[in-house]
C-alpha cells in the first residue's frame, strides 16, 4: 500500500481521522532515516493547532490499577464531559527479545470501544523516563486531531521515570491502601514532582483504610517545602472500578490548571515542557549522527568486544569512540 503523503497525513489529522492519526504516529516513531524529513514536516506543519490540550501523565507501581483508572476516567471524559480523549500507553520492551506486549487496549475495554477516544500503545524500546522514545511528538498529533485532553500512562515508578514530568501539565500519583509500608516503597523524588496523589482502591469495605493512607500521604506532603508555583498537591481516595472520586480528581486537576494559569506559572512550565523537547531532540539527533556513521560502526564491534572480554574498561572505550568521532567532524 502506498504511503500517504505529508498533505494526506496533516488534512487526516486535522479532521481528527483516527487511521491517518495512527500512520502518522508510526511514521514519527520510525527510526528510518527516509522517514526523517516527512515526519518533520507533518509535525512542523500541525504545531500551531496544538497546544491547548490538557496534558496528564499518572505514575503509580504496578498493580495500582493505572490502566482501570484511565479506563473509568476517559468514560467520564467521553461521555459527561463530552470531550475528546487520547491515551498514551507505555508498555516495557523486553531486554531480551526488545519486544513488548502492547495490550494496554484489552486492559480498558469501556474506553477502546468510544468513537471520542483514540487509545496508542506504544514500546520503551529502552528509552528511559518511563515513556516512548516520541511520546512528546505523539501527545502534539493528539492535540491537531482535536483531543482536549491527552493521558500519558507510564510504565511505573522507577528511578528515571522524571521525564513524564517534563512534558504534562499534572502529574499524577496513583498509589494503593494497605500495601506495606507505602511511603517507603516510592521515591522522594518523585513525591516532590507530583501534583497530585489518588489513593485506589477504596471500595469493597477496605474505605478506611484508604482514608488512613490518604491521612498519612497528606501528613507526609505537608513535610515539604512550599513549592514556586503556589499549588499544594491533594491527595483523594477513589475507587477506579466503581468510579467513586474519579470525578472529583478531575475538578482537582482543572482547579491545578486554573490556579496556574492565573499565576503565570502554567505558560511558564509550557516554556519549560519545549526547552526539554528541544534538549531531548538534541540527544536523539546526535546518538543517531553517531550510531549512524560509517567509521564508528566499523570500530563499534572490536570495542565492544574489547569491554566484554574485560581488555578494556566501558568508560575507556566510550572516551576513545567519542573522541574518534569527535576529530574526525572537526
Amino acid at each position: 500500500m502506498q504511503r500517504p503523503s505529508s498533505r494526506q497525513y496533516i488534512d487526516g489529522i486535522l479532521r481528527g481521522d483516527h487511521v491517518v492519526l495512527a500512520q502518522a504516529i508510526t511514521l514519527i516513531e520510525s527510526e528510518l532515516p527516509a522517514d526523517a524529513s516527512l515526519a518533520a514536516e507533518v509535525l512542523d506543519t500541525v504545531l500551531p493547532h496544538t497546544g491547548k490540550g490538557q496534558r496528564v501523565g499518572i505514575t503509580g507501581v504496578p498493580g495500582a490499577g493505572k490502566s482501570t483508572l484511565i479506563d473509568t476516567l476517559g468514560m467520564h471524559l467521553v461521555r459527561d464531559r463530552r470531550q475528546k480523549v487520547a491515551v498514551l500507553t507505555v508498555d516495557p520492551s523486553s531486554p531480551i527479545s526488545h519486544g513488548s506486549i502492547l495490550g494496554d487496549k484489552t486492559r480498558m475495554e469501556r474506553l477502546a470501544l468510544e468513537e471520542d477516544a483514540f487509545i496508542r500503545p506504544s514500546p520503551a524500546r529502552g528509552h528511559l523516563g518511563g515513556v516512548a522514545r516520541r511520546t512528546r511528538e505523539t501527545m502534539l498529533l493528539c492535540e491537531a486531531a482535536g483531543y482536549q485532553n491527552v493521558l500519558v500512562e507510564t510504565v511505573g515508578v522507577g528511578q528515571s521515570e522524571t521525564a513524564v514530568r517534563s512534558m504534562t501539565d499534572f502529574f499524577l500519583l496513583l498509589t494503593l491502601a494497605g500495601a506495606g509500608d507505602e511511603l517507603q516503597g516510592i521515591k522522594r523524588g518523585i513525591i516532590e514532582m507530583i501534583d497530585g496523589m489518588a489513593v485506589n482502591k477504596a471500595d469493597s469495605g477496605n474505605e478506611a483504610n484508604a482514608e488512613r493512607t490518604r491521612m498519612m500521604f497528606a501528613n507526609a506532603l505537608h513535610l515539604f517545602p512550599a513549592r514556586p508555583d503556589g499549588w499544594s498537591p491533594q491527595v483523594t481516595t477513589i475507587s477506579a472500578l466503581t468510579g467513586k472520586g474519579v470525578p472529583e480528581l478531575w475538578e482537582t486537576i482543572l482547579r491545578h490548571r486554573a490556579q496556574l494559569e492565573a499565576n503565570g506559572f502554567f505558560a511558564q512550565r509550557r516554556k519549560l515542557q519545549a526547552l526539554d523537547w528541544m534538549r531531548e531532540l538534541i540527544s536523539i539527533g546526535l546518538e543517531d549522527i553517531f550510531r549512524t556513521d560509517r567509521d564508528i560502526a566499523a570500530r563499534l564491534p572490536k570495542m565492544e568486544s574489547e569491554v566484554k572480554e574485560g581488555r578494556t574498561s566501558a568508560f575507556a572505550a566510550a572516551r576513545e569512540l567519542l573522541a574518534f568521532f569527535r576529530n574526525k567532524n572537526t
